[in-house]
Parts: C-alpha cells; structure tokens; sequence
C-alpha cells in the first residue's frame, strides 16, 4: 500500500551538550516539503552549507565504530546517529535539521526518548500528492568485516534482530528482536541508553572525544558492576541501543527499508558498509540509452545530458568516459565561433574563461551520467583552484579536456582538469562542481 511522505507540523528545538565535543548546543527540527529528506544545516557557518543524510556523505572519522559523521565539501556533522534514529523510528521522512555546531546535543539521559518527546509535541503530518520512498530487499545483501556480520533478508515490513557478545564478565552476549514500527520504537527502542566500558574511558578521552560524557547520559560498565546508581531499564538495555544506531544509521538509506535485517556485533562502520553494499544492489537503473557503456559520446549524446545549447555548448564529443573517475572530451575551434568577433579583431584567440567553462562542460558530463533522470538536474560551479593559462587557443585548434575525479560525496565533487592542444598544455584547473535539482 502507498503511504504519503510525512514532516513535522512545526519547528521545534532542543538544547544540551555534544557528547564528543563537549560544546552547548542547539538542534532545531524544521518541518520540509516531500522529497528534501533529511538535512542538516550547519547555522554556525557563513552561508549555512547544508549536509544532506546520505550513504554518499559518510566520512570517516577516528573511531568510526563508535559514530556517525556526514560532510559535504568542507563541512561536517559528527555523532549524528541518535538524531536520526528518532526521526526515522518514528517514520518522518523529511526534516532540515539546524544546528548551531558540528554535533547535535545527547540527550540529557542518553537515550533518544529526550528527542522522541520533543519531536511528538511539534507533531507529524502528511504531506499531500506525494508517495513515500520505499527500498522492498528481494535477495538477500549480506557485508562482513573482522568483527561483524550483517544480513538483510526479505519481509514485509522493518524487522531487526541483532546479536552482541562481549568478552566481559557483566556484560556478555545478548539478543534482541523486534517488528519496527513508531509504537514499538517509542516504547521498546527509544529508552534504551548509549553505553561503554570504564576500560575504555580514558582513552577516549585522550583521543579528545566524550568530552561531554557523564554518568548521567551513559551507562558505564565496570569490571564488577553497572557504575551508575540508576538501574537497567531493560535487562538487554545494550543490544536495544545497538538496534537503536543501527535504526539511525538506516536512515542514510533515503528511503523507508522494508526487510529483515540480522546482525551480529555490528556497529557504524559495519552498518553503513550494508547501507553501501544495499544501495549498490538497488540502485535505480536509468531508462533509455546507458551512456556509461559507451566509450564514445557523440554531441546528441552530450545534448540529451546537458541543457547547454548554442552558442554556450562548448563540448562537441567525449572520447572516453569512466563512471565517476576520468573523461575525456574534445572542442573543435573554428573561425566560426561567435566570440571571435570581439577576441579579438584581427588576432583571434579563445578567451580563457571560455575554455575553463568547456573543461567544466565536460566535467560536468561525468556528473550527470553518474544521478537518474538528468534532465532534473543543473551543474553549478562552486569553486576553481590552481588556475593556469599556458598556450593560446586559437582558430583550427582541436583541445582536448581530460579530467579525474578527485573527490565525488554525494551531489558535490572536485575535478582536475588539464586543456591540451596536440602536445601543448592550454590550461589546467581544479574544479568544484555540484550538482543542482531544478526548480
């Protein structure tokens, strides 16, 4: 059955103290429209970059078994998991969340009860005319690492069962199953508190993280006991809050899971290299003609990609293409060309902005073959680096554009491009490049 996409009824904030950071903070849920999905937006920072909840955006951290970090370009958002377990529990599929630092405040108790309660009083409404985004497993996707294992096998609805076993003497092995729906998150998952070995407190601490850690917002566990005077909620407190990362981390998904998901001893790493190995199996695949398979783009390739026309259509065929690494793209100059008009009378040569904005054309081309639906999407410019003009381009001139990827996170990547003619270099840059939805 189709089920409309939900957002909040209105904003709503919460204040405390970053568990890692130490810093006070606020976070601010904002109610947005159907298909945003989840973003958060750093309020601290000129411009307010915002960081789409994508597998894409995961960065990897010191120890990242132990968090969740996101960035796009320069930004980021650290212990992010907790967040976003009480907005995908509770089954909100779209949120701009403002922070006003690098880290959402833990909740006081160290649990996401705090956030479930401050996200029912804003309230969940349903968005109209629009269909919820829902990844059905029909084979099993399976990942392993070193210390975990996970398996995600088809069912019906979100179902998770999940296995801990720790070489201590209080702790051990425990196992939880549970059918996720908003109800039994509220009840049975969202209480269930963050946890860590005294053991393993000071080194923490000398990493510069649980800077904001307390014995008031987790539960430590000695050699003999429960450090906190508080006790157990559940008997298998524990492996309820592994559930609980684990929900939280299901939402870089994008879309609502249906499947059983089985783990064993997994933590962040592990859970996103799932997500991954998921989203690698589901992946849409495009209609019409894959122009990824073709080593050789002719210009009604290029146009059906790009909205650029004449006279600003700078690329005339790419050469060579693969999928997020490199292509290869040629400009044929002709005398012809509308700005030799004025560049100049008598001695013409292309103006360098222009053959920059062809290497960007041609970057760009990897962009739009690597999202669905292209014609939906615009690529924008954010930043050049290290740019170089060596030799002229000139009328009869055939330059070559060939550009690397050097780093691609989610709809925002950095390019190196070098502009050859023959054997000579015409120029070379760094581009910053993402990518736009359209209006």
């Amino acid at each position: 059955m189709d089920l409309p996409q939900t957002t909040l009824e209105k904003a709503i904030s919460y204040s405390g103290v970053g568990l890692h950071t130490g810093k006070n903070t606020t976070v601010t849920f904002v109610p947005a429209s159907a298909n945003t999905g989840v973003v958060f937006k750093r309020m601290d920072v000129e411009g307010k970059p915002s960081i789409r909840v994508c597998c894409e955006n995961v960065r990897e951290v010191e120890e990242q078994s132990r968090r969740t970090t996101l960035g796009e370009d320069y930004y980021e958002v650290h212990t992010v998991e907790h967040v976003l377990s009480a907005l995908y529990g509770l089954g909100i599929d779209n949120c701009i969340i403002e922070l006003d630092a690098d880290e959402p405040p833990e909740p006081e108790d160290g649990s996401v009860r705090p956030y479930v309660e401050v996200l029912q009083k804003a309230g969940t409404k349903d968005i109209a005319g629009s269909r919820r985004k829902v990844l059905k497993i029909a084979e099993p996707v399976s990942v392993s690492t070193l210390s975990a294992d996970l398996t995600v096998v088809p069912h019906d609805e979100l179902k998770i069962s999940f296995t801990i076993d720790y070489d201590h003497p209080v702790l051990g092995a425990q196992f939880a199953s549970f059918e996720i729906t908003p109800e039994v998150f509220i009840e049975e998952i969202a209480p269930a508190r963050t946890f860590c070995f005294y053991s393993d407190v000071k080194s923490l601490q000398n990493k510069g993280l649980i800077k904001g850690g307390t014995l008031d917002n987790a539960v430590v566990i000695g050699e003999d006991g429960i450090i906190n005077p508080e006790p157990l909620r559940f008997k298998d407190e524990f492996v309820r809050h592994k559930i609980l990362d684990l929900l939280g981390d299901l939402s870089l998904l994008g879309s609502r899971l249906e499947g059983h998901v089985i783990s064993a001893k997994s933590g962040h790493a592990s859970n996103v290299k799932l997500i991954k190995e998921i989203r690698s199996r589901y992946r849409p695949k495009k209609k019409g003609k894959d122009l990824s398979q073709t080593r050789k783009w002719d210009v009604g390739d290029i146009m059906s990609l790009m909205p650029h026309r004449y006279p600003f259509l700078l690329v005339d065929r790419v050469l060579e293409i693969e999928p997020d690494k490199r292509i290869v793209g040629l400009k044929n100059v002709t005398i012809n060309e509308h700005f030799f008009q004025g560049h100049f009378p008598g001695e013409p040569i292309m103006p360098g902005v222009l053959v920059i904005e062809a290497m960007g054309q041609v970057g760009g081309l990897m962009l739009f073959n690597s999202v669905d639906n292209p014609e939906k999407w615009l690529v924008y410019f954010a930043g050049l680096d290290k740019v170089r003009f060596r030799n002229p381009v000139v009328p009869g001139d055939q330059v070559v554009f060939d550009l690397q990827m050097v780093r691609h996170r989610g709809t925002t990547c950095r390019m190196k491009g070098v502009a050859r003619v023959g054997d000579k270099v015409a120029a070379e840059a760094e581009l910053l490049a993402m990518l736009v939805e359209k209006s």
